[in-house]
């Protein structure tokens, strides 16, 4: 059977119609409604109920950014459509007569590599999102975790250096300063300042004021000294954040997904070796796999339909014969 799963991101909405088996049958995509949540809640509804036209769905899964709930009903916090204990689940019930989860996405992107993608093979996973920031899910024992208010595995908020560079959610030295998209694109500015490698990097970077995002992935590809330095760099920290939690979770596997993921064994190669440099009682237990994530842009929707699928299941009363 079906199940519909809804992603609301800060630019646009994505929702597909998802199978057993994690395949996409159909999908939709709008821009993200500006200035009420009412005009999200509309476009929501609106693609359902397209989406779900003349088949049998099992339930809808919705995922934003954002701090959920234990019950995946209510958004404390949701930063990008500007979202405060938002009860967003009774709101769609009213007009929706189907069961409705909500979930952050990165939790659901990380429940879909570990059902359909790169952690199918395992029961305990973690995974790390790589793009203006860093989002994380954790999956032990083959269930997702989501701590007990519902907020857990905000992994781009481990403390990585103490007294370190500001963060956005009011603290300092987070992970996500240090390996996320916007933190290689400061390092490529850095190593461009300092000049000695990466030629092309510094003339770019003359040339046009500043780095962006597109110029540092050019300059990679085309194996500039300077742009490899930054990606080395940023594996280093990402390495030393996974040596922490791996001393906490034991994971099999980690997996590593978003835009800055895509240059795939550049930072996978630094990410390993850091980790064994940093990890407590190296050599004493078996260590874990590093691999880039498989579903790229379609595990927040396949995520959020299966979550919805598990949860309707769940709460099906058993057949009593």
């Amino acid at each position: 059977m079906h199940a519909i799963g809804i992603d609301i991101g800060g630019t646009k909405i994505a929702g597909a119609l998802v199978d057993d088996d994690g395949v996409i049958v159909d999908e939709a995509r709008v821009p993200t409604p500006t200035g009420s949540t009412q005009l999200i809640e509309d476009a929501v509804v609106e693609m359902v109920t397209r989406l779900a036209s003349g088949r049998a769905v099992e339930g809808v899964g919705v995922a934003a950014a954002g701090f959920i709930d234990a019950a995946q009903s209510t958004v404390y916090y949701a930063p990008n459509i500007n979202w405060r204990n938002e009860p967003f689940q009774a709101r769609l019930s009213a007009r929706i007569d189907l069961p409705i989860v909500i979930e952050n996405d990165a939790n659901a992107a990380g429940w879909a590599e570990f059902r359909f993608g790169a952690g199918r093979l395992v029961s305990d996973m973690v995974m790390l999102t790589l793009g203006t920031g860093v989002g994380g899910a954790i999956v032990t024992e083959d269930r997702l975790f989501r701590g007990g208010f519902g907020a857990g595995a905000e992994l781009g908020h481990l403390r990585l250096v103490p007294d370190g560079l500001p963060c956005g959610c009011g603290q300092h030295g987070c992970l996500e300063q240090y390996g996320s998209g916007r933190a290689l694109l400061r390092m490529a500015n850095e190593f461009a300042d300092a000049g000695g490698i990466g030629q092309a990097l510094a003339e770019r970077r003359v040339a046009n004021g500043t780095l962006t995002g597109h110029d540092v992935s050019d300059l990679i590809g085309a194996g500039d000294g300077g742009a490899l330095a930054a990606v080395r760099q940023l594996g280093n920290w990402l390495g030393q954040g996974c040596a922490s939690l791996g001393a906490v979770l034991d994971p099999q596997l980690f997996v590593f997904g978003g835009g800055v993921a895509q240059v795939g064994e550049l930072i996978l190669e630094p990410i390993r070796h850091s980790y064994l440099e940093y990890l407590p009682a190296r050599g004493y237990h078996p260590e874990p796999e590093f691999v880039i994530a498989e579903l790229v842009n379609d595990a927040g929707v396949v995520g959020a339909a299966d979550l919805a699928r598990v949860s309707a299941r769940r709460a099906a009363p058993a057949n009593h014969f």
